[in-house]
């Protein structure tokens, strides 16, 4: 990261992309957590949380998703140096796209309909394994193709 980039905002400057899957890897076990308990306290407990993770990456930016905190504090001083960094752009759009099938799931979760935050929960489960397991951002993608259209 050159000087330059170090007076951007912290929401704007560019991420090692290994912490985004790291995120994911972390949001997976939650929400498999979350999704075998998905009618007790517990699976609402989790539920909150990975709401609220999803909504300190969207709306204050990825230094503030608790994952990317452990990540840049506690994994990132103990590898390489990333061969490049990214755009935060797209991983804060799929931080925003978590966060809406996460707020479905919680909604859905205090009103006793569990199926509706099954299914949310399931979906948002979905892309974070493909990310971690895969490191395909569905999320990402869909910024991508948003973007493309926005172009032309």
């Amino acid at each position: 990261m050159s000087n330059d980039q170090s007076a951007l905002p912290a929401s704007r400057r560019p991420v090692d992309p290994r912490g985004p899957r790291f995120g994911a890897a972390i949001t997976t076990v939650v929400l498999v957590v979350a999704l075998v308990f998905v009618e007790t306290t517990l699976g609402t407990v989790l539920i909150a949380w990975q709401t609220l993770v999803f909504a300190l990456g969207a709306l204050v930016g990825l230094q503030a998703q608790p994952y990317g905190v452990l990540f840049r504090r506690v994994v990132r001083p103990r590898l390489a140096p990333p061969a490049e960094l990214e755009d935060p752009a797209a991983p804060r759009f799929a931080q925003a796209v978590g966060l809406v099938f996460m707020a479905v799931a919680l909604i859905a979760s205090l009103a006793g309909v569990a199926i509706v935050a099954l299914i949310a929960v399931a979906l948002a489960l979905a892309a974070a394994f493909l990310n971690a397991a895969f490191n395909f951002c569905l999320g990402c993608e869909m910024y991508v193709i948003g973007a493309r259209l926005r172009r032309s």
